[in-house]
């Protein structure tokens, strides 16, 4: 495979200006992390990326599209309280989440995570907000109120948002009834109007506000009057007289934290107002504070880039608190921290902090310095380039422009003599498209002839026509506006996608309903495109709530089942998508192309939308009422017939891939397809034979789980039996980032797979089994007066512990961000093994890791592991696979041709960048690097399935063809991105 290393593709980083989870932390040492806990993360570019944490996987799940000058400077969440069920059960609802975000203006938006938009905004006769926070959520009636008692604001179930503003306003509003309105304002501006930078509730009763004029103030929600003015003073000699006080936070016990423009922390005392303590612990402004579910310990953030941790010391039983004292500093980030925020429970404890770098870290909490922090990945990931490999263009987009490359081939580049090697051109910006209106773009893809190009919002879709210049010095491409039905421009779309043979588009608009839009022909180049005037809609299966897990802690409603992937087959005539809960839907193109027949092909009026599969269960009648026939010149689109027989996906899928066609030898009719004759009651008659090519499904899962469908079977395939995501390797299943899309080498003896994310590339041959993990376990000594079924179940259960501990060791016992630092590394802390003592001290004890009694405690769930975890431990296959392997009768082809394979030996590269592979007695099983790494996206830029079906036409053999697989490998390192100046300061990784 050759690869071109491309960093010449644009992609501005964008600053972290808001972060918020959308559960509140607990204390509860049984309580584990629910299974709906997102983070929002906003960006100055407008968009909100909305994160899931699973269990320390944190994958990027949807981005909310912004636009022009809407920049996010604040995220909050509310949870409405559970509900009575609609059919009047007694069961109750769960509560929603809500999301709520500020920026630059003087309203607040809430966002539908589903339709990714916003759905209502709220504004007042007010300055811009500066500043937002949420109310904590209602818990219950308030101990000792007499019955009747008329409840406060403060006191009633809905949670009430508090803004702060420019001129000096602090406004509430209220979220009950599942709307969003003012309620009124508690302070009125100053005569000074100085801005309100912070805002923080202290309990539901009380805020507490952080001024640009060196005050905080505390304000009283009932009777909205102010309670207290904490001042603090002039500012520094020579420097600005008044102090900003970016961030104010409230601890469990009442006492308020602040960080200024000082560079000091200062704690104050939440009864009485006074000042309990400062520190001066950084050299510039603190932008933003983070406080554990104990308030016993508190990180802050700033200009200096310092990330500094702080925890009090000295409480003694008689409740008297201790003092603060700073225990650690580091610098995470390249650039200013601009916010931050946090969660606790019983198996997680992260801090998460983002600023201008745009690059989110998580920081342990209550395991810092005994686990390593993490950095998740500034590009999204979903890939944000594609390419048409028919005319080498690769197509690039961000907030609202699109560029367009065209990449020349290294070997025409070797070729040309009578040019300078260094003046010699392998790539050429030939177009660049910057959008109209205020939206970002949303999707965008290009047909794989590179003759079309879509592009959506969430308000519309544009279809250009591509049309490369007829001067062979002028290798540009001019795009024009093509034709677009008004039932395609005027809906908005979150994903676009082009079939493989460039005859379909593929639209999932914001609400997940799925068209398909028809192009006719592509024309030659002075004539557009035609886009049939109306879509076909293809309907999903009916699912129940038995369907879907159980919902925890609060809903997101119909965002769960927001389609997330999309996969067609080589041949275009399957389509396949996927859910967050997993839920797989396809459907199958039936009958032969006919160009002859009318493109009217709307029946009787009705809407267009793709007959169902005739399933055993369901009668005449009922196919009837769900849809009506729908032929589009000679065929039709139906539900897979075994659509429900696919099973739900353990977890939602990050890659989706039809496996591509083998080229077929076998010659066409000399007369084509039989065509079908029309009649006065079947005006558009068409064939109901079903595709017979390639039909595997490869799937990724967001937890790195591999299988494969065989979709016309509904069931897995003989590949996927054969190797069950128990077999592949352990180093593949432990990386933190994760895949964000895969291409495929089918080529000789091979049928890769080239799996990649963010930081990583991996190879998988599909053409022969994995191999078998090797784990050297200890051995089991046979004992006097045990027979062997004892010793079996003994020695089962130290293989078990052993399995345990070695995934424990990788990935279990964490707390959510990085691997945990071997004992030997540990700089503080106190020893990670206690001497248990059992009965009396004369019978002795023995050393048990505290780790071991803590992932006891919380992964209850992932204490069961099955035989075939024990069989593979031993360095054997379990026995089913094994049996499947035997009788599967999989024929290894001898790899003759290795032109394009990456030859490296075990160990690293001479570079130092780390490579491994895995190798079978047939040849390359399975290969990976690390060596690039922010990957953008990789992309194909040979057409290989051109040069096989000429070469099929002419007699070649196709696999001695002597040019490979050649891809584009986008990068987006750090150091190359465009970022404001920064601080200098005398801090010691500045020395």
């Amino acid at each position: 495979m050759d690869i071109h290393r491309c960093r010449f593709v644009p992609y501005p980083a964008s600053t972290i200006n808001a972060l918020a989870f959308s559960h509140t932390s607990t204390l509860k040492a049984s309580a584990v992390s629910p299974t709906n806990l997102r983070l929002a993360l906003g960006r100055a570019n407008g968009n909100i990326e909305i994160w899931n944490p699973q269990r320390g996987y944190w994958v990027q799940e949807s981005i909310l599209s912004g636009g022009k000058d809407r920049s996010i400077e604040g995220l909050v969440w509310t949870h409405d309280l559970e509900g009575q069920s609609d059919d009047g059960g007694k069961e109750e609802t769960p509560g929603m989440l809500r999301l709520f975000s500020i920026g630059y203006s003087t309203v607040i938006t809430e966002w539908d995570l589903a339709l990714r938009k916003p759905i209502r905004h709220s504004g007042g006769n007010h300055g811009e907000i500066w500043c937002i926070a949420a109310q904590p959520r209602w818990q219950g009636p308030v101990k000792g109120a007499a019955p009747g008692t008329r409840l406060n604001d403060y006191q009633k179930s809905e949670q009430l948002l508090a803004v702060g503003c420019a001129d000096g306003a602090v406004v509430l509003h209220s979220t009950a009834d599942g709307d969003l309105r003012f309620l009124r304002t508690l302070a009125r501006p100053s005569g000074k109007k100085s801005r309100v930078l912070c805002i923080a509730f202290l309990g539901r009763a009380k805020i507490v506000t952080g001024y640009a004029d060196s005050t905080i103030r505390i304000f009283n929600i009932s009777s909205g009057r102010q309670l207290s003015s904490m001042s603090f003073g002039a500012g520094q000699p020579g420097g600005p007289a008044e102090i900003l006080v970016w961030s104010v936070r409230c601890l469990s016990d009442g006492t308020i934290v602040s960080g200024d423009s000082t560079g000091e922390i200062r704690f104050w005392d939440g009864q009485n107002y006074t000042l309990l303590q400062r520190m001066k612990s950084h050299k510039e402004d603190i932008l933003d504070l983070a406080v554990s579910a104990d308030g016993m310990t508190i990180l802050s953030g700033g200009m200096d880039r310092r990330t500094t941790m702080y925890r009090r010391t000295g409480d003694n039983p008689q409740g008297k608190k201790g003092r603060w004292a700073e225990i650690s500093h580091q610098r995470y980030h390249s650039h200013d921290i601009k916010t931050m925020a946090t969660f606790e429970s019983a198996e997680m404890s992260v801090v998460v902090s983002g600023g201008v770098d745009a690059t989110p870290i998580i920081i342990p909490l209550r395991e810092f310095g005994k686990e390593h922090f993490r950095t998740l990945p500034m590009v999204p990931n979903y890939p944000q380039v594609q390419s048409a490999p028919k005319k080498r263009l690769l197509v690039s987009w961000w907030d609202r422009e699109i560029s367009i490359w065209r990449i020349g081939s290294i070997w025409d580049v070797m070729q040309e003599t009578e040019v300078a090697p260094d003046q010699r051109q392998v790539r050429k910006l030939v177009a660049k498209v910057a959008l109209q209106g205020e939206e970002n773009i949303a999707s965008v893809s290009i047909s794989s002839d590179g003759n079309m190009l879509a592009v959506s919002t969430l308000s519309a879709v544009k279809i250009f026509h591509l049309r490369s210049s007829k001067s062979s010095a002028n290798d540009s491409v001019k795009l024009r506006k093509a034709e677009t039905p008004t039932n395609l421009a005027v809906h908005g779309s979150k994903l676009l996608q082009f079939s493989p043979d460039s005859k379909w588009l593929l639209t999932i608009r914001c609400d997940d309903s799925i068209y398909l839009h028809r192009i006719a022909k592509i024309f030659d180049a002075q004539t557009r495109p035609k886009i049939l005037e109306r879509g076909v809609e293809l309907l999903r299966s009916v699912r129940t709530p038995k369907d879907s897990p159980t919902l925890q802690h609060g809903s997101l409603g119909k965002y769960e089942m927001s389609i997330i992937r999309t996969a067609w087959s080589s041949d275009s005539r399957i389509l396949a998508l996927c859910d967050l809960q997993g839920h797989l839907d396809s459907w199958v193109l039936e009958g032969y192309e006919d160009l002859s027949q009318s493109s009217d092909y709307a029946v009787n009026g009705h809407p267009l939308m793709a007959e169902p599969a005739r399933d055993d269960e369901e009668s005449d009648e009922e196919l009837d009422e769900e849809a009506h026939p729908l032929v589009v010149l000679g065929q039709r689109w139906i539900r897979n017939p075994r659509n429900l027989s696919l099973p739900r996906l353990p977890s939602f899928p990050l890659v989706m891939s039809f496996r591509p066609a083998w080229p077929s030898s076998v010659a066409a009719l000399t007369n084509g397809h039989i065509t079908m004759h029309p009649t006065r009651h079947n005006p558009n008659p068409h064939s109901h034979d079903l595709p017979i090519g390639e039909d595997r499904l490869f799937v990724l899962t967001s937890f790195h789980k591999v299988y494969e469908y065989q979709i016309f079977a509904g069931k897995l395939s003989d590949w996927s039996r054969r190797n069950p995501p128990s077999m592949l390797s352990e180093e593949f299943q432990v990386i933190r980032d994760r895949a964000m899309n895969c291409i495929w080498d089918i080529s000789g003896s091979k049928e890769r797979v080239w799996i990649y994310g963010s930081s990583f590339l991996w190879m998988f041959d599909l053409a022969r089994d994995l191999p078998a993990v090797e784990q050297k376990l200890p051995e089991v000594q046979s004992q006097p007066g045990r027979d062997s079924r004892q010793i079996t179940r003994s020695s089962k259960k130290r293989k078990r512990k052993h399995v345990q501990e070695q995934r424990q060791s990788a990935m279990q016992g964490t707390t959510g961000a990085g691997n945990r630092i071997p004992e030997k590394e540990l700089i503080t802390g106190i020893g990670s093994s206690i001497h248990k003592t059992t009965g009396s001290e004369q019978n002795g004890g023995q050393w048990v890791s505290m780790q071991t009694i803590h992932n006891r405690a919380i992964d209850k769930d992932d204490d069961a592991i099955d035989d075939d975890d024990v069989e593979i431990a031993t360095g054997g296959l379990p026995a089913l696979v094994r049996l499947r392997r035997e009788n599967g009768g999989l024929s290894y082809m001898q790899d003759d041709q290795q032109n394009g394979d990456a030859k490296t030996d075990n160990g690293r590269l001479d570079n130092g960048d780390a490579v491994a592979h895995e190798l079978t007695d047939r040849g390359l099983a399975s290969w990976h690097t690390f060596k690039y790494r922010p990957i953008l996206g990789i992309v194909v830029l040979s057409d290989e399935s051109s040069l096989e079906d000429d070469s099929l036409r002419s007699g070649e053999d196709v696999h001695k063809s002597p040019r490979g697989l050649e891809v584009a490998l986008v990068e987006r390192p750090s150091w190359d991105l465009d970022l404001p100046p920064r601080y200098h300061g005398d801090q010691e990784w500045d020395k």
